[in-house]
């Protein structure tokens, strides 16, 4: 938000002049919380089963790992392009958009973190 102290004013309060366009900030901020939680359900979804793990095996002396990390940058990327294209000059709820990218870095954490992993797939 621009603010200027304008001497036409008799209560030298400064008026508001206009909203800044935050979209740029809320896509990378969104897909940042979206990559987090690619990174989680690629974790939990390699370990779970040997097929998608060997898919995910991009280099093989570091295993599926190499494919989970290299999958969910190519997500965040991705969304990061998409988002900014269409929210770039406008400005949005960014309350929401924190909000949603709390939730979503809090689930791709628990999805990486191994008890939890173990406790969603039944070990």
């Amino acid at each position: 938000m621009a603010v200027t102290d304008s001497a036409a004013t008799d209560d030298r309060r400064p008026e508001i002049v206009g909203v800044l366009p935050n979209g740029h900030a809320a896509a990378a901020i969104l897909a940042a919380g979206i990559g987090c939680f690619a990174l989680g359900v690629f974790a939990l979804v390699g370990d779970a089963s040997r097929t998608i793990a060997r898919l995910f095996t991009f280099y093989r002396p570091t295993g599926p790992l190499s494919g989970v990390t290299t999958s969910a940058i190519v997500i965040w990327l991705l969304t990061w392009i998409v988002l900014t294209s269409r929210w770039g000059g406008k400005t949005v709820g960014i309350a929401k958009i924190n909000w949603a990218t709390f939730i979503l870095l809090t689930l791709g954490i628990l999805l990486t973190f191994p008890p939890f992993m173990d406790l969603l797939q039944g070990k």
